[in-house]
């Protein structure tokens, strides 16, 4: 089937003359029509008006397609059959915006624009029929397949010597009422001192078995020679590290804990005690934080019994970083590089409000994890120096390690 020569006339008259928008579209709209009368021949076995034995069955007057192109809306009309049913190749049922509007679609939701600024921005690139709510849901969830293969991907190519727990919070419907959903993420320092986004879930709440079962799976994927585990003190969580990373240290954010003093202390007297607890955190080597934090607390126990007792109470958690290298200390020893991830979730998150559900959850989260995952993955500076990696390893020959994995993969398994 050619098109028509009157047809291409005119169009090349057009373009000649200095095309416009308008012209391509019209182009455009001629060729995929084309292509579609095209296809339908070769479904019906005939052309139009034409005899052969190969007819299967016959043309049914048509229906009209809106297809939005670069271009602009292009008006399509797809043939009807008496018998059977036809669909051209070149669309997809549902599906009325080409795939590079779906990219900038997907780019946008993900970068946190609104559903409605979605829809002028698709308005400004030409499209005056514009996009509906829920089409830009249908097209973002594309992005479940690849969300999908992030969070299944293993992580046996390496060891993370260091990993990072915490949580953030999200409405979302569920059935008639609103209510906060947890997403948890890990982050992790491989032996060469690069940064990985680990994992990430969705739950009800931040309770030990959502965290075991989160750790565990975390584990099935390969994670091993776990030295040093950062996270607040959630009693569930620290369940299960214990429980799951066994041989893991595990270190007590300091920001975290800072943050339960405050709640303990009158609020003139918050930046003195603040300030007296941070010179723990600043001296040069283990004895001497150590030393450090019982003086400190000495100091404090007169006027805040409760504050003094606190440090007394956390010492081996919030100075476990100190058996670690001098030089990761400020890396280690709180979850700030987490928190400014959950920042990011939070930003984009908060432009949605509240979700549809977990899996709108999963696939927003998801596409931003990734993308903070790709990139560190091209930073030009490594989170921790390769040389002050190996240090680690130092003394750890013995076969120590080892134990532990096994340890751990029985553990798995049962």
């Amino acid at each position: 089937m050619a098109l028509s020569q009157s047809a291409l006339s005119e169009l090349l008259d057009a373009i000649r003359a200095g095309g416009s928008t308008d012209v391509l579209r019209e182009a455009m709209a001629l060729v995929l029509q084309e292509l579609i009368e095209l296809e339908a021949a070769q479904a019906i076995g005939a052309g139009r008006y034409e005899r052969t034995d190969e007819r299967t069955t016959h043309r049914n007057g048509s229906r009209s397609r809106l297809l939005s192109t670069k271009a602009g809306d292009v008006e399509l009309r797809i043939p009807k059959l008496r018998s059977g049913s036809f669909f051209p190749a070149l669309l997809e049922p549902r599906r009325r915006i080409d795939r590079a509007l779906w990219a900038v679609v997907m780019e946008a939701y993900v970068h946190g624009v609104s559903t409605r600024k979605v829809d002028d921005l698709v308005t400004a690139l030409g499209i005056d029929a514009g996009i509906s709510k829920s089409e830009v849901s249908r097209i973002c969830a594309e992005l479940d397949t690849v969300v999908a293969t992030f969070r299944d991907r293993s992580l046996g190519h390496t060891r993370f010597p260091y990993v990072f727990l915490d949580a953030t919070y999200v409405k979302a419907h569920e059935g008639a009422s609103v209510v906060s959903k947890a997403i948890v993420v890990a982050t992790g320092v491989t032996a060469t001192g690069d940064r990985e986004v680990l994992g990430l879930a969705v739950g009800d709440s931040e309770d030990g078995a959502f965290w075991t079962a989160f750790l565990r799976s975390l584990r099935a994927r390969g994670l091993t020679g776990v030295r040093l585990v950062i996270s607040d003190a959630h009693e569930g969580l620290t369940a299960a590290i214990g429980a799951v990373l066994l041989g893991a240290a595990w270190q007590r954010c300091r920001v975290h804990f800072l943050r339960n003093v405050l709640t303990r202390i009158p609020k003139g007297s918050a930046e003195m005690v603040l300030a007296a607890i941070r010179t723990i955190f600043a001296q040069p080597d283990a004895a001497a934080v150590r030393d450090q934090l019982d003086e400190i607390a000495e100091r404090l126990e007169p006027r805040f019994p409760v504050v003094a007792a606190m440090l007394l109470e956390a010492k081996e958690d919030v100075t476990a970083f100190t058996a670690f290298p001098v030089g990761h200390w400020r890396k280690i020893w709180s979850t700030n590089p987490l928190e400014r991830v959950n920042r990011e979730i939070k930003r984009r998150t908060d432009v949605v409000g509240i979700f549809p559900n977990e899996a709108a959850i999963l696939r927003l989260a998801g596409a931003v994890l990734l993308e903070v995952h790709d990139e560190w993955a091209i930073a030009e500076r490594r989170y921790l120096g390769e040389g002050s990696m190996g240090i680690l390893d130092q003394g750890r020959d013995d076969g120590s390690t080892k134990e532990v994995e096994r340890a751990q993969t029985v553990l798995l398994a049962s």
